[in-house]
């Protein structure tokens, strides 16, 4: 699954419209956007869909890699991309013992420290089961385990509720346009607001927790249609430090299906303010692309180049349309 870096890349590099110079600066503002990485914890009970997010999100094409011979870290799979590390790690429901382990092996995670002294995560993402009443497991993970790691810091706790599609049984399910109907839309609505008052009355974090569909994947098929994934993507990017937002949005699925059915259309100019980007970008129906001054858009990039850039790196702009 190709990432927006690695199609910005590509598209560089095979452009005849800039000059070799101009490619190589651009492609070293790439690769420093790239360095301050962002590192996301990603936890929630089995069956949630944390695969299907992170693969609609960002793929998973990196090979896995362990985190050590550490028994409380040993289930904690790490993917770790050029702007972005992920840390998937099992949450509780497995039984006692493994409960245990993975609790453990989450509060490790989320007090470890960087080599500059920092807190290493940046933002905890627990995914829940929309499609499940019985969310007590999901809450003890929240209450119990993240909550007295991250204090009352909401900004590093971020919670979503996958599988919107199978709620209510998949009813009020509009499949050909990959959304809900009003009936499941109040539903989802209502779930929020409980999970809400939930994780505040438990623990005193007040979370405004999302909806979306990730949608199904099977190995070697397409990715189906997700619904609010933008909206996830820019809670995500909303949620972590500014200085790794660039490097973290760099990651995104280059898939443009998945980014197309969301509760709202403004989720890319909210991104794009969040991007530091000081201009209002809009697409046409056909895709159209960011816009000519691609240079004064992006200045956290650091390219000159200009308006030949804009008609490379375009693009971005209709992954929302």
């Amino acid at each position: 699954m190709k990432k927006l870096y690695d199609q910005m890349l590509e598209n560089i590099k095979n452009s005849k419209e800039i000059t070799d110079d101009a490619k190589r600066g651009l492609m070293s503002d790439l690769l420093k956007a790239s360095e301050n990485k962002a590192n996301i914890l990603i936890t929630g009970a089995t069956g949630c869909g944390k695969s299907s997010t992170i693969n609609a999100l960002f793929g998973i094409e990196k090979a896995e890699v362990g985190t050590g011979v550490d028994p409380q870290t040993m289930s904690i799979t790490k993917y770790d991309y050029n702007g972005l590390t992920l840390w998937d790690s099992p949450g509780l429901g497995d039984g006692p013992e493994a409960d245990k382990r993975h609790a453990e092996g989450i509060i490790k995670k989320l007090t470890e420290r960087d080599a500059d002294g920092n807190l290493l995560i940046d933002v905890a993402l627990v995914i829940l089961d929309g499609s499940s009443r019985d969310l007590g497991t999901s809450f003890e993970l929240i209450e119990k385990v993240i909550a007295p790691c991250i204090g009352k810091n909401d900004k590093r706790l971020l919670v979503a509720i996958n599988q919107a599609d199978i709620a209510m049984k998949g009813k009020h399910w509009d499949a050909e346009n990959h959304r809900p109907d009003e009936t499941l839309q109040n539903f989802l609505k209502e779930k929020e607001k409980s999970v809400h008052e939930r994780i505040l009355n438990g623990c005193g974090i007040s979370v405004d927790p999302i909806s979306y569909s990730a949608g199904y994947k099977e190995e070697g098929q397409p990715q189906e249609p997700s619904y609010n994934l933008a909206k996830l993507l820019y809670y995500i990017i909303d949620s972590i430090p500014e200085e790794k937002r660039v490097a973290t949005y760099l990651e995104a699925n280059a898939d443009q299906q998945v980014w197309a059915s969301n509760d709202s259309n403004d989720y890319a100019e909210k991104i794009q303010k969040k991007l530091g980007w000081k201009h209002t970008l809009k697409s046409t129906s056909e895709g159209a692309m960011i816009g000519a001054a691609i240079g004064s858009l992006i200045p956290v990039i650091g390219t000159t180049v200009g308006a030949a850039v804009g008609g490379l790196v375009g693009f971005i702009g209709s992954f929302f349309d």
